[in-house]
């Protein structure tokens, strides 16, 4: 292993059915039924945009988490921790599918391959979530479409690249089976979210309680309304270096939505 890495193994896989006896509900212990939860992954993911949820989601009665990205194998995060992962293709279906951000999202939003299997996951599952701006890779897919969806507040305004896509600037959005959470921790209180509705207010609360979910940090500033202006300056600074990508790969992907949508019509 190089210096500074570290390798984590994902846990369960819809290719062994068994796998939830290695994440046994803390409340419902002899719950088997399997509930396949598959997280999307791809080089320069925010790992806390799916472990976050992955923490919460795992806890879900059945739940059989699932870490898949285009070809399988490690996929590094932008932190330097890399994760073992199946390929999508291999992937048969899901309950629920939450698919994260990061640095990464950029070049993924021109990933046809990467789309095609957001795509097709996305019709066999119940539940089509996204974490910070995971939310524009179900844009680019095609999947927001109708819809409200959040994003990190840096990225939000992308979502209005995307025709009928309406940005959200609240820190959880549902709109029909679609959970949308903002920046990286909101992915958490998505998850708490979804859970609520899968398994009930009880259940969630007892995982919100189990975790000591119980946020306090040492600043008010987690949102640009509430940091000082300096702070609010000298990070969209560092997100101004990325931005004109993003921005281009974004309008890329909502030209060649419309493309596929006029030759289908």
């Amino acid at each position: 292993m190089k210096s500074g890495i570290c390798v984590i193994a994902a846990i369960g896989g819809l290719a062994h059915p068994d796998a939830t006896a290695n994440v046994l509900h803390p409340l419902e212990p002899h719950m088997t039924t399997p509930f396949p939860i598959v997280f999307p992954i791809f080089p320069d993911v925010t790992q806390l945009d799916f472990t976050g949820p992955h923490e919460v989601l795992s806890k879900l009665p059945g739940a059989q988490c699932v870490l898949g990205s285009p070809e399988g194998g490690p996929v590094q995060a932008d932190g330097g921790l890399r994760f073992d992962t199946q390929r999508l293709a291999d992937i048969e279906r899901c309950a629920v599918l939450c698919v994260p951000g990061g640095y990464g999202v950029t070049p993924m939003m021109q990933h046809t391959g990467f789309l095609a299997e957001l795509r097709r996951l996305a019709a066999t599952a119940q539940f089509v979530t996204s974490v910070c701006s995971g939310s524009l890779l179900l844009a680019a897919a095609g999947l927001l479409h109708g819809k409200r969806a959040a994003c990190h507040w840096a990225w939000r305004d992308l979502l209005g690249e995307f025709d009928n896509v309406t940005p959200d600037p609240a820190r959880v959005v549902r709109d029909g089976n679609i959970f949308t959470g903002g920046g990286v921790t909101a992915g958490i209180d998505m998850a708490l979210t979804l859970m609520a509705e899968i398994a009930g207010d009880n259940h969630a609360q007892a995982v919100l309680l189990g975790m000591e979910y119980a946020a306090a940090p040492p600043f008010a500033g987690g949102r640009p309304e509430l940091a000082p202006p300096a702070i609010v300056a000298m990070v969209q600074k560092r997100f101004d270096s990325i931005s004109g990508d993003r921005q281009h790969a974004a309008r890329c992907a909502a030209q060649a939505l419309r493309a596929s949508s006029s030759s289908s019509a």
